[in-house]
């Protein structure tokens, strides 16, 4: 098997067993390696004129989604877990009680990691597309992950600055270790649950806003404060009030958060380009006003927050947007797991009463009432 930036993982040397597989679920024959199979069964499968780029795999799933979410539009009601409405397979089950090769069961991970990244980012711009009373919008053959994101989600042309600015936060918030969304994905990756579980455990986590939702906070407060003139009051009333200021401070970074110096020169670009600084300014005063009174550096959803308000995104539309971002980021660690998993389970030491008499539950609830 060989990896390239082209053509990802290329799965060449078990064309076979590929061929066998697809044939036995009904994607392909088997003595016809030119058939194109469907892609959200095989989405790494060579074609006859080469292989299958990453880029085409994104946007064939992403068609196939957007075809998926025009047919759900009017129903209110989904199952919890209906996940064969996005066109998830529940594959891993066969994989678990040796039906397939573990060589096969890390491609068709592989191919689910592509197409679960490429399937987010669809459903949050179809999502947009459909509460705004809008059809969505069909991915393009060609262009990147980002301007297609942005493409559906507006559900027009984006601006190449736009687009670049995307490309930007969509790096820079792939990953970043073992955050509580990570870890969650991890954990039940490593009990064998398949790739999807995995994914929806990291949302769970996502959707706490502790870890989730600061940028979300950080614009409402820049909102809030409106004008650059009302920082220095407003950084010293929330303090006084011994309240936080969202934006600043990290678990990890005690020095500046080098995505946010990315994001903070990005943030000014994409001001300049609208021709409207206010929002930049604003988060300048308040990085200035907050490093001078609690010594607190930016972090990364600080920055953010302007950027994605700037380029139009809604403020209730930052977390999915990270969530986009970060699926890249999850799945990555979901394979690394499963390369080597172990089961995480932690200990857990009692620091309760010790040597308590036992008491009988009726004797229990009339000593309660």
């Amino acid at each position: 098997m060989s990896w390239s930036r082209r053509s990802g993982y290329v799965p060449q040397e078990i064309e076979p067993k590929w061929q066998k597989l697809w044939a036995d679920r009904g994607v392909m024959k088997a003595d016809d390696a030119s058939t194109k199979p469907k892609f959200y069964d095989l989405v790494m499968y060579p074609y006859p004129s080469g292989d299958l780029t990453v880029g085409h795999a994104r946007n064939y799933v992403m068609g196939d989604v957007i075809a998926r979410m025009k047919r759900m539009q009017g129903f209110e009601v989904l199952h919890p877990f209906g996940w064969d409405a996005f066109g998830l397979p529940a594959e891993n089950a066969a994989m678990k009680r040796g039906g397939i090769h573990p060589e096969t069961w890390t491609l068709e991970n592989i191919a689910k990691a592509t197409r679960v990244t490429a399937q987010t980012a669809t459903i949050v711009a179809a999502y947009e597309q459909i509460r705004r009373g809008r059809q969505p919008v069909e991915p393009e053959p060609e262009g990147s992950h980002a301007e297609n994101f942005l493409r559906m989600l507006y559900g027009a042309e984006p601006d190449q600055l736009f687009v670049r600015a995307m490309d930007l936060a969509l790096i820079l918030h792939a990953d970043h270790e073992l955050n509580a969304s990570t870890f969650a994905a991890r954990v039940t990756a490593a009990t064998l649950a398949d790739m999807y579980s995995a994914m929806v455990s990291a949302i769970g986590a996502l959707a706490g806003p502790l870890h989730g939702g600061a940028n979300e906070q950080v614009m409402k407060m820049l909102q809030k404060i409106g004008e650059p003139s009302r920082v220095g009051a407003y950084v010293t009333e929330t303090l006084q009030a011994h309240q936080k200021i969202s934006g600043f401070g990290h678990r990890v970074y005690k020095t500046e958060d080098p995505r946010a110096t990315h994001l903070r020169q990005m943030s000014k670009e994409l001001g300049e380009h609208i021709g409207n600084l206010r929002w930049y300014e604003i988060s300048r005063k308040l990085e200035e006003a907050v490093m001078q009174q609690k010594h607190l550096y930016a972090n990364v959803d600080f920055y953010s927050a302007s950027c994605y308000f700037t380029m139009g995104i809604p403020i209730d539309m930052f977390t999915p947007v990270f969530a986009v971002s970060r699926t890249a980021g999850w799945a990555a660690h979901v394979l690394e797991q499963y390369a080597d998993n172990r089961l995480i389970r932690p200990r857990a030491e009692y620091l309760g009463e010790k040597d308590v008499a036992y008491v009988p539950i009726d004797r229990r609830v009339k000593a309660a009432s």
